[in-house]
């Protein structure tokens, strides 16, 4: 089953890995802006133009399809993030490579600077590990109320991943990094406990979620991440804004 399943994810990433012919981004955030807004350990969200990034916006009813892990710049001054690649696996890619997409910067709350120097190194240290094409196909399935396949092959569905450790995605590589310094993502109140109120996690025993349970939109929903908005970080003045005549507008949608 093991061997089936990822050849199929190898067939499924080659497919999902094509780009869209078409891409609307939405965002007004310069690149400038961006690379002024990161700091080591931010996450940026990133809504893809590939095929699998459709089918992830679709299987999660969210807008991000890839998440990575801002590192800093280089000696040239260039800002570059970790990330799992379908294709090439865990990488280095620069900043600029999102400079056309529509992204959000997560920024953890409060984390130590020991933590957040050990997040990044142990995102880091995983650099060349491969793609685990199998985890998208358990993904699905793991999505999918009702999974179509035999009751005899019913408990190998709780097996997300391949289960190799020379293998990782985007959103599980990020989300191992940060609960390997006991960082909260979304965690579960363990059951049986006993707190007075919901939400007081501080006094509550808490079981944390499976990391290959996780997609880019966990850290989007997560509150102990920060979402980060440059454009309203520095002096925004929402007066100097210039906007085109109602008249011009109307004009230019006719014409369409």
């Amino acid at each position: 089953m093991n061997f089936i399943f990822q050849r199929l994810g190898l067939r499924l990433a080659r497919f999902l890995s094509q780009p869209r012919s078409h891409y609307e981004r939405f965002s007004v955030l310069s690149q400038a802006q961006l690379d002024d807004a990161l700091r080591p350990g931010d996450l940026l969200l990133v809504e893809g133009n590939s095929r699998i990034s459709t089918a992830i916006k679709y299987l999660t009813q969210s807008t991000w399809s890839h998440v990575c892990m801002f590192v800093g710049k280089g000696a040239d001054g260039e800002g570059f993030v970790i990330e799992a690649d379908l294709a090439e696996g865990v990488i280095r890619s620069p900043l600029g490579k999102y400079a056309n997409c529509n992204t959000r910067i997560c920024r953890p709350v409060n984390l130590t600077e020991p933590d957040r120097l050990a997040t990044l190194q142990y995102a880091l240290d995983r650099e060349g590990l491969r793609y685990d094409t199998q985890n998208i196909v358990d993904l699905v399935r793991y999505l999918l109320p009702m999974p179509p396949v035999p009751t005899r092959y019913r408990r190998r569905l709780m097996e997300l991943g391949s289960g190799d450790p020379t293998m990782a995605i985007c959103s599980t590589l990020i989300a191992q990094a940060f609960q390997s310094v006991k960082y909260p993502i979304i965690p579960h109140e363990a059951p049986g406990n006993q707190s007075n109120a919901p939400g007081q996690y501080d006094t509550a025993l808490l079981k944390p979620k499976h990391y290959s349970h996780f997609t880019p939109r966990d850290f989007d929903l997560s509150p102990y991440f920060e979402i980060v908005k440059p454009t309203i970080q520095g002096d925004f003045d929402y007066k100097k804004i210039q906007w085109v005549k109602p008249e011009s507008v109307l004009r230019d949608n006719n014409d369409d």
